[in-house]
């Protein structure tokens, strides 16, 4: 290109990023409160999601490097399928070649009196740990160097000296099953990290005072240089074979990341519906910008604009809706991170992490992820009415009354039918790593797919309608109205977009949830059969009633049954978290009497001579392939192989992880474990459970009980469930509140491109009170066909959420449970406020000049 055509165009463009700039503010200005709007819709769904992000990376990330602090520098750890190993095993892998050092780990969750929450306790050889795991290192307070040695020391961080309310020299009462543990605190663990309550003792020390002598939790090994340490691993488990589980420090964190995954990708999720609600409020915003602009955008391409030119002048108007929106999410998201973090704890009802004080740090990739999922829902909700402005012909868009045809194309009802048709296919695509990938596509598109049938549906059901009504007499307002909504659908459903997509989100997750809590709630009344119950070290494993306590507590007045049951961990698999096991009476001839059983059991005349009946939860038919009649070997108590069949399936809304019912007589006879660690009271008639409550308070080791009745347990259980689902009715606010500013917005367009219209009919003796009552018509009607769709939307989204996303997240089932009273009230609420939106909106347009609207050009 010679100089002469630079200098010609380098002017031409400077004039049209002139022109780009004068058309961006000249927008602005004019109308600033809907930019405002789109704006703050973009923002709240991007301040959710990245609060969300901000606060569980923190929580995930603080609590595996607490967890690596435990494992040092260790090459690999040996634990048993069972919570602890026999300590004979210590030396042999100890003197195995190639292991240039190994490390004696008990591990124990101790109850604390008065506490909610036990307390890490580690017993560990001091001069071995010192050299795997030196964060784990105890500082005596005084000269005495011994105290690391004593038997009754016992060295505790700084967050467990704070929760504890204790210091150095003080003395501290844990509890070992029913009987009280008195320790000294004799120094400090100085390198654990913030908020992380643990304590370390010495090994032999540990094994004695909590009752666990000749047991280890696990030994830590560090390899000698060169050997291979996979292959040493594959080695190892094969010569010590299905008892015990060779792995790596990292299956800890995988472990935790398994937990922990569904929940935390569930909140994130849930946390960019605002997010995803808001494309459709800069859509409509967008498409009726469009519309209301046509003669202007046509004029502009008479002057010599392109195409292309007019293409990017639209989406750089969503793009900075889009860029604004998102700087301030994620500020205001990291003041909501830091918030939440500070007052509310990490967790946000999930309880996967605690035990930790995680600090919210900027996140330069995430941060980057949410600005651009913030342009690009913003692009995403211009492209469509962008691209109808530049292919639009300039003769008939200079002409008015063309608005509806330019929204004519979005009537075709194929891609939305194409989108409704994948995502029901989608409904039957099995979990990606344990995570509803296709369930929530299938919801998106759905959604999706009823939005772009609305235009199809408006004109339809009004045409309709209007034809019905011909012939009779009607008030003039709704005859008007009518017509308008049955010759105008484009625009109508335009601006039902945001109440259709917000209230359909509503009633799906308020299925959702109430499907969950009533079941839930009706699990609770099958499981709680007795009038008592009683448990021991409710917050710790070091817990357990003997044979001697269980006479005792079976023979106290008024109780006519004790069941007992016992407590206890399966390890089937490095990288996933135990699984439970659960011994108790079952009744072989009818599990339902005391399980929620789900589909036929297997019945005694099935089971073969030598094999133990055991019942395995949902969690353990999804992750670990359990089917009824399944018959494997599991390692349960000092035996490697014991013969099992699957005898039935049941439902269990408390360990996702997986769980397994054995009978109480089968699980002593092969593990001779004979304590147990709750107990089901049933009286004898006429007592009282306060009366059998009293009775039980004067046994001797009546302090280390925890007694309940089942009300008290099925409040607390709600309580927990309500906390935990806070998130969720929280963004059901947020989407009422995403709906009425998308009415908001797309009506105050509406009645503003609709002045000359106003103005003929004011010419023609038309009242504004009329005009007002016949936008509230027109927004009630919008309003009623939106809730209905949404309804009828939001019911089949909620049958993926209940039937497929969260058995495949969190591996359990539930009945299905419509709330009529709440989606009833809510539907009043949504229908009242936009008819009052639509009338105050239109105030506006009503109170311009009748002549000088019938007169205006464009």
């Amino acid at each position: 290109m010679n100089d002469a055509a630079l200098n010609a165009t380098a002017p031409a463009r400077h004039g049209l990023g002139t022109l780009t700039r004068w058309l961006l503010s000249a927008e602005w200005r004019s109308h600033k409160g809907r930019a405002l709007i789109a704006i703050a819709t973009i923002a709240l769904g991007v301040a959710l999601g990245y609060a969300v992000q901000l606060i569980n990376s923190a929580a995930f990330n603080e609590f595996s490097a607490a967890a690596r602090s435990l494992s040092g520098q260790a090459d690999l750890q040996v634990r048993g399928t069972q919570p602890t190993l026999d300590e004979r095993a210590y030396p042999q892998l100890a003197t195995l070649a190639g292991v240039a050092l190994a490390s004696p780990v008990l591990e124990l969750d101790v109850t604390v009196p008065d506490r909610t929450a036990p307390l890490k306790v580690l017993g560990i050889d001091v001069f071995r740990s010192s050299r795997i795991a030196p964060d784990l290192t105890g500082v005596p307070a005084s000269d005495t160097t011994l105290d690391a040695l004593a038997d009754d020391a016992i060295f505790l961080s700084p967050a467990a000296q704070q929760w504890l309310g204790v210091r150095s020299g003080d003395r501290l009462t844990l509890r070992s099953g029913t009987s009280d543990v008195r320790l000294r605190v004799a120094g400090s663990i100085v390198r654990a990290r913030p908020g992380q309550r643990i304590a370390v003792m010495d090994i032999a020390a540990a094994q004695w005072r909590f009752g666990r002598v000749g047991k280890l939790s696990r030994v830590d090994l560090q390899l000698e240089r060169g050997v291979d340490r996979e292959r040493f691993r594959r080695d190892l488990q094969d010569r010590l074979g299905s008892r015990f589980v060779v792995g790596e420090t990292r299956d800890v964190e995988s472990r935790t990341d398994r937990l922990s995954r569904a929940y935390r990708i569930n909140m994130n999720v849930l946390a960019l519906v605002a997010l995803f609600t808001g494309a459709f409020l800069v859509f409509s915003t967008q498409a009726l910008g469009v519309v209301r602009r046509r003669a202007q955008l046509a004029m502009l391409r008479v002057l010599g604009i392109t195409r292309a030119q007019l293409l990017r002048q639209i989406l750089l108007e969503g793009a900075l809706l889009g860029t604004l929106g998102s700087i301030a999410g994620i500020a205001l998201g990291f003041a909501l991170a830091h918030a939440v973090l500070r007052f509310f704890g990490s967790d946000l009802g999930g309880g996967y992490f605690p035990g930790v004080q995680p600090a919210v740090r900027f996140e330069l990739l995430a941060s980057a992820i949410f600005v651009a999922l913030g342009i690009g829902v913003s692009l995403l909700g211009t492209l469509v009415p962008a691209l109808e402005a530049a292919r639009a012909h300039p003769a008939p868009a200079l002409k008015a009354g063309g608005e509806e045809a330019a929204l004519g194309k979005l009537s075709t009802p194929w891609p939305a039918l194409v989108c409704l048709a994948l995502g029901v296919g989608l409904t039957q695509v099995p979990p990606v790593f344990d995570v509803p990938v296709a369930g929530y596509l299938a919801v998106a598109l759905l959604l999706i797919g009823g939005i772009a049938l609305m235009p199809r549906v408006t004109s339809m059901l009004f045409r309709a309608l209007s034809r019905a009504g011909n012939g009779r007499r009607r008030a003039p307002v709704t005859a008007l109205a009518l017509a308008r909504l049955a010759n105008a659908p484009g625009q109508a459903s335009i601006a039902m977009g945001g109440v259709l997509s917000s209230f359909t989100l509503i009633v799906a997750m308020a299925i959702m949830v109430a499907s969950f809590r009533v079941s839930v709630e009706d699990w609770l009344a099958h499981l709680l059969s007795a009038d008592v119950y009683v448990r021991v070290a409710a917050n710790g494993d070091t817990g357990g009633l003997n044979l001697q306590q269980q006479t005792q507590l079976a023979a106290t007045r008024g109780i006519r049954h004790a069941a007992f049951a016992r407590t206890s961990q399966l390890l089937l698999d490095p990288s996933r978290p135990s699984i439970a096991l659960l011994a108790r009476e079952i009744d072989a001839a009818d599990p339902g009497a005391n399980l929620q059983i789900t589909g036929t059991p297997l019945p005694p005349s099935a089971w073969r001579e030598g094999e133990t009946p055991v019942w395995a939860s949902e969690a353990m038919v999804d992750l670990y392939g359990y089917r009824v009649g399944q018959r494997l070997t599991l390692p349960i108590g000092e035996h490697s192989g014991v013969r099992v069949v699957v005898a039935g399936i049941w439902r269990d809304y408390v360990r996702q992880t997986g769980a397994l019912q054995i009978r109480l007589a089968d699980y002593r006879r092969l593990t001779s474990d004979t304590s147990a660690t709750e107990a089901a009271l049933t009286l004898d008639p006429g007592i009282s459970a306060a009366q059998a409550i009293a009775a039980l308070r004067t046994l001797p080791f009546a302090n280390a009980l925890d007694f309940a009745q089942p009300g008290d347990i099925r409040a607390r259980t709600l309580t927990i469930f309500d906390r935990s689902f806070a998130v969720t009715y929280l963004l059901e606010a947020v989407a009422i509140v995403i709906g009425l500013f998308g009415v908001a917005a797309t009506f105050s367009a509406q009645t503003l491109s609709r002045s000359r219209e106003f103005g003929m009919l004011r010419h023609v003796g038309v009242t504004r009170g009329q005009i007002l009552a016949l936008l509230a018509t027109e927004g009630g009607m919008l309003t009623a066909l939106g809730i209905a769709m949404g309804c009828v939307l939001g019911f089949a989204i909620s049958l993926i959420l209940v039937f497929v996303v969260n058995p495949q997240s969190f591996h359990w089932s539930m009945s299905l449970h419509v709330p009529w009273l709440l989606l009833s009230l809510l539907a009043l609420v949504m229908l009242a406020s936009s008819c009052t939106t639509a009338v105050a909106a239109g105030r506006q347009a009503v109170s311009v000049d009748a002549v000088r609207a019938v007169r205006e050009d464009w």
